[in-house]
């Protein structure tokens, strides 16, 4: 069965080492600022006289800086748990450069100031983001372990009439589609793909089954049909007994948050498949199957999260 506990995932050290330097380095810049902040404005290429609000207005955002840096310090004792302290690190560093570009660009900052950005911000993106990935596959339950053949699939999941998948695989040629989690963009994605294509699969003599890790078929029909699907056959797969006899695995950092699953992921929230409420591993990649007889007829598994084969074309070619 699959467990519903967190898993306890002792952080690298080289995790809490970053962490560390991140606190130690914002503790003394923001340090330097607040004690001197007209000299530090002049080493940048900014010239303030006492009488402008620039020393005031620096001397704060030193204080932020500062503050920062304790945080920092107290998420390097377990990141994993800590995780809030970076994100928002992560964040500020993502959004400090862009609006020191925006203010640069209208002039109304010095192109010089932009030479902290370096060592402010993006000497952190690579490191902040890694820790990030720990602390979400340190959250997620323990993933089912051990080999499962595809008959002891076929003959354990069953829809909610109690029909085995063996039973509507034997009947005909079916496409089943193993989904993400049900909150993910792109599980809702490939709902729609298969609504818009389902009738032409029919015709051609294959039926449709989707799989996804709820813990029941109920949830998974009712996401469905908000996008038109409402013939398919639908089986909950908590313990991933098919996506373990597929040998679909947990996806790589590139694999699920890369550049191009980004993008993708953008156009797809843009055209109306928003993130929901994560049920399911999130780190599980999905995979598409024409399975007759006991036998797999056909092979379809993501490189990325993002990838959007055609169904129709994947589920109807002649093999």
């Amino acid at each position: 069965m699959a467990s519903d506990t967190p898993r306890t995932t002792l952080a690298p050290a080289w995790m809490r080492r970053w962490l560390v330097a991140a606190g130690a380095y914002n503790l003394v810049w923001g340090a330097a600022i607040v004690l001197a902040p007209i000299w530090t404005l002049k080493a940048l290429g900014v010239s303030p006289s006492n009488t402008e609000l620039w020393p005031q207005l620096w001397a704060c955002i030193g204080m932020i800086v500062g503050v920062y840096g304790l945080g920092y310090m107290i998420a390097a004792r377990d990141p994993a748990r800590r995780w809030p302290i970076v994100l928002v690190g992560l964040l500020g560093k993502i959004f400090g450069p862009i609006g020191f570009l925006d203010a640069a660009t209208r002039g109304q900052l010095p192109w010089s100031m932009g030479m902290t950005i370096l060592t402010n911000d993006l000497l952190w993106w690579i490191p902040f983001s890694m820790i990030l990935w720990h602390a979400a596959k340190a959250a997620q339950p323990s993933p089912p372990t051990g080999t499962v053949t595809l008959d002891t699939a076929l003959d354990g999941l069953r829809d909610d009439q109690g029909r085995t998948l063996r039973a509507l695989t034997d009947e005909r040629q079916t496409l089943v589609v193993l989904l993400r989690h049900s909150g993910c963009t792109f599980c809702k994605q490939t709902l729609s793909d298969l609504a818009r294509q389902q009738a032409d699969i029919e015709r051609a003599g294959v039926g449709t089954a989707v799989v996804g890790m709820t813990a029941s078929s109920e949830g998974l029909r009712s996401l469905g049909e908000r996008y038109g699907l409402a013939s398919a056959v639908w089986f909950a797969d908590p313990d991933r007994l098919l996506y373990r006899a597929m040998e679909l695995g947990r996806g790589s950092f590139l694999q699920l948050l890369g550049p191009r699953v980004w993008f993708a992921g953008v156009l797809a929230a843009l055209r109306g498949h928003g993130i929901g409420k994560l049920e399911g591993d999130g780190f599980q990649m999905p995979g598409a199957f024409v399975i007759h007889r006991g036998r797999v007829v056909r092979a379809y598994r993501h490189a990325t999260a993002a990838d959007r084969p055609d169904l129709k074309e994947f589920a109807c070619s002649i093999s």
